[in-house]
């Protein structure tokens, strides 16, 4: 049997209600435990961690520019495949969601041509999905 890999990630939020009505809600990420500070979440398969920090200081100003478009840094994100990622851009678009960058293929025709959007979560952390149209180009160059 093949090893799974898996991420943890905790990531600061302002509001552990919105996170709940953003990660649950509108990205339909499973609830696993909680406590008065933190709400663990089922991202994908990955153990997503929303830590309750009134302080944090929320999008931050630093970017990078890639294809035409500046990216947040730092930003945290999954690779889903593309029928997955078309599904989810679609929800979002269904709800209104305003993208950092709109869903879209960035590389088309070359090495990594990917579908890729971005997102802020409701305490301004950055958040990418991405598909690649072949996984064998996850890391190629």
């Amino acid at each position: 049997m093949p090893e799974l890999h898996r991420f943890h990630l905790a990531m600061p939020v302002h509001d552990l209600a919105a996170a709940r009505a953003f990660y649950g809600g509108l990205l339909g990420c499973d609830e696993g435990r909680s406590a008065d500070a933190w709400v663990d979440f089922d991202l994908y398969g990955h153990q997503f961690v929303a830590h309750l920090d009134p302080a944090h200081p929320g999008p931050s100003p630093v970017g990078n520019e890639v294809d035409g478009h500046h990216v947040p840094v730092p930003h945290y994100g999954v690779l889903l495949s593309p029928d997955a990622w078309h599904q989810l851009a679609d929800r979002l678009r269904a709800a209104g969601t305003a993208f950092v960058i709109e869903p879209h293929v960035r590389f088309p025709g070359e090495v990594g041509e990917q579908w890729t959007m971005f997102l802020l979560d409701p305490s301004g952390n950055a958040l990418e999905f991405k598909a690649f149209t072949d996984d064998a180009q996850v890391f190629a160059h």
